[in-house]
């Protein structure tokens, strides 16, 4: 009996469990319905619905002239979700989408990307970047139809995630000064300096999570949309800049050189039409943007004989001496205490008046002048330095720029060699912007500009931000010294170490350089080459700095190798610019024919022939700007007729100068060869042929 009741008593207590654990669902329901329902609706709301950041588009970087430098454009990462395609479609479509792949990336072979897809999907991961390289629109259309993706997101997997690219019209043109920003906010040039305005606001949305882990916006009155970035006017012209590159990117390639820099600077303002730095590739084969060598910490270095410049203007501000007066440099040596100080003519120049020292670039000349009459107070001579702005730097618009360094009298380091090295360039370290920034402040009559590169933050016809010519230095030394400054430095040209780019047609003021580099603590036969000058030097628009790092060849000296380079950047302004060249302009715009006077100009951008014609008070017919056309003369006025070259044919160059002819053809993937000069007379393959992609096309000038 006891054991049948403990039995009973057993039953009714799991009777009375079950009885109540069935009592407290309905209770638990009623409790999630109407207790806690806010709460866990609240939940699933945030696990399903989530605002998330709406990108906003970067700001466009402009050239001083309108021509974009850079912009954003919509590209696609490539994704796939592995486990959404059924079995058939699957099975019957990755050998081919896997072959589709590796032929259009060219980075796998097709069995590792059909491995690498069949792994993700037997562990069902749900996100897969197929690959990180970015397409565009084409190849995502294109895409679109391979096997299995065609069947879309919900039934292929396919993702094509869009993400804006910064695109540069011009290539790898000022690409160093245009910059970058990587995806951790750090970058150079103007992409990084000028982030803050150029990225824009982003907004929010909300989100609605779907099956596969994708999202979908969702229309919420609480939606934030972003503001776009505001767009960065520079000073750059895309044409100097062009000239620019072009040249030295040639002088380092016949001179096997390390790294070059060319700066290039409106006199009156000191706004930076130009400005190139291109150093060998580590692979050793030619050129590219690396490093700004021209305002970075890197680029600080000894720049020799063309801080003499500052010496001369020490001892002329002093009226220490005057520049027909002698002075004796002997064999080409003089010693200051325990160093030889030398000059590089072997057996020196003898007797040489103070103006021929400083066209010849006179060592000992210069050297022994300074410790003559500042040896006994080198601080007074420092404070030149001070007066011109040299020892700080100029707070320019670009991130990174780098901090002169002068020995000082009194601190460790100085010695009774100091002053007489300095004074020809050496115990100091400068960049090419302030060497620069010196040439044209005695170019614009003792006025220093501050360098500027960025005249304009804006947003469409809003102007955010504007930047004006700033003087820093209202008068580096009196008038009369800069005279004197002036008349030295067209010596260099036409009587001294520079005179190989004497030109008939406009005058050169400037001076060269050349520093032996300190390697290893000792100073070597490897050299720091440069040209500091300005032109037209009886009416200053330009001013310029070409640097080249250690040249190899015979006379390897600036103004061998250096100047050069500046006078044919000088050169090609000179002859490009109507305010310079008048005369030369009109002899191409005008001829003569049938006793009147018609536009000789055949082809060319619309808005670029307008301003010409106007300039001569011609009449033309009206047309878009952006467009090219070929005109032709009819009475007393030009017709201009468009002439497509968006087709995807073979484009009419005839007429056009070399450089808008290059722009269309190698645009279009073209090879160019060309022979003669002046405009395009004939081409090789014929317009409106079939375009074949990197076809070489001959091209006659004259």
């Amino acid at each position: 009996m006891n054991f049948k009741r403990s039995i009973l008593i057993r039953v009714r207590v799991v009777f009375i469990l079950i009885a109540l654990c069935s009592a407290a669902i309905p209770y638990k329901v009623a409790k999630l319905q109407m207790a806690d329902g806010d709460i866990w609706r609240e939940k699933a709301e945030t696990i399903n619905f989530q605002y998330r950041e709406v990108p906003a588009t970067r700001g466009n970087i402009y050239a001083a002239d309108g021509s974009l430098l850079a912009t954003s454009l919509p590209f696609y990462r490539v994704a796939l979700d592995p486990t959404i395609a059924k079995s058939d479609t699957y099975k019957a479509g990755i050998d081919s989408l896997a072959n589709k792949l590796s032929a259009y990336f060219k980075d796998k072979s097709a069995a590792s990307y059909k491995r690498m897809i069949n792994d993700a999907r037997l562990d069902n991961k749900r996100y897969l970047v197929l690959n990180r390289q970015q397409i565009g629109y084409q190849g995502m259309q294109e895409m679109s139809n391979w096997p299995i993706f065609r069947n879309g997101r919900l039934g292929g997997g396919v993702i094509f995630e869009k993400v804006e690219k910064r695109y540069r019209p011009f290539n790898s043109l000022a690409s160093r000064t245009v910059g970058f920003l990587n995806e951790d906010d750090y970058g150079a040039g103007i992409e990084y300096s000028f982030n803050n305005y150029l990225q824009g606001q982003d907004g929010k949305a909300l989100f609605q999570r779907l099956a596969g882990g994708s999202w979908k916006p969702v229309f919420d009155a609480e939606d934030v949309k972003p503001e776009n970035g505001f767009d960065v006017t520079t000073t750059l012209d895309v044409n100097i800049q062009d000239v620019a590159e072009t040249a030295l990117r040639r002088q380092l390639t016949d001179r096997d050189a390390e790294f070059g820099s060319v700066i290039v600077m409106e006199v009156k303002t000191g706004a930076i039409k130009a400005i190139t730095n291109l150093q060998r590739n580590s692979s050793g084969n030619g050129y590219g943007e690396n490093y700004n060598y021209a305002i970075g910490d890197q680029g600080n270095t000894e720049p020799g004989s063309t801080f003499k410049l500052l010496s001369m203007l020490a001892l002329l501000e002093e009226n220490k001496i005057t520049l027909e007066e002698t002075i004796e440099t002997g064999n080409g040596a003089h010693k200051f205490y325990n160093r030889t100080m030398r000059d590089a003519k072997n057996g020196g120049y003898g007797t040489l008046t103070i103006r021929e020292s400083f066209e010849k670039s006179s060592n000992v000349a210069v050297s022994k002048l300074v410790d003559e009459h500042f040896g006994a107070s080198p601080s007074k001579f420092m404070a030149y330095v001070d007066k011109v702005g040299l020892r700080e730097p100029f707070g320019f618009q670009l991130i990174g720029e780098g901090r002169p360094y002068f020995n000082k009298p009194g601190e460790k380091g100085w010695s009774g060699v100091s002053l007489p090295w300095i004074s020809i360039g050496y115990e100091v370290k400068l960049n090419p912007l302030h060497t620069l920034a010196l040439y044209n402040a005695v170019a614009n009559g003792g006025k220093m500009m501050k360098p500027y590169i960025v005249q304009s933050i804006s947003k469409g016809t809003i102007i955010e931000e504007q930047y004006q010519p700033e003087v820093i230095r209202k008068q580096i030394a009196s008038e009369k010294t800069i005279k004197l400054l002036q008349g030295l430095l067209e010596g260099v040209v036409e009587n001294g170490t520079a005179k190989n780019i004497a030109n008939a047609d406009y005058k050169i003021a400037g001076k060269t350089g050349t520093a032996q580099k300190l390697i290893n603590g000792q100073y070597s036969r490897i050299y720091y080459t440069s040209f500091a000058g300005y032109f037209p030097a009886d009416n200053p628009k330009y001013s310029m700095v070409v640097v080249i790092d250690s040249p190899k060849g015979f006379a390897a000296y600036g103004g061998d190798v250096s100047a050069p380079v500046f006078k044919e950047i000088a050169d090609k302004i000179y002859a490009l610019d109507i305010e310079l060249n008048p005369g030369n302009q009109q002899q191409i715009v005008r001829a003569e024919l049938e006793g009147s006077q018609y536009p000789y100009v055949r082809a060319g951008k619309a808005e670029e022939l307008q301003e010409i014609f106007e300039e001569f008070g011609l009449k033309a017919s009206p047309a878009n700007p952006e467009e090219w056309v070929k005109t032709v003369a009819q009475d007393a006025s030009v017709q201009m007729s468009v002439n497509d070259t968006d087709k995807s044919l073979v484009p009419d160059v005839s007429g056009l100068p070399l450089r808008d002819a290059l722009f269309i053809l190698e645009n279009k993937g073209m090879k160019v060869n060309y022979t003669g000069k002046g405009r395009v007379k004939a081409q090789s393959i014929s317009a409106g042929s079939e375009l074949t992609p990197n076809a070489t096309i001959n091209l006659v000038l004259g």
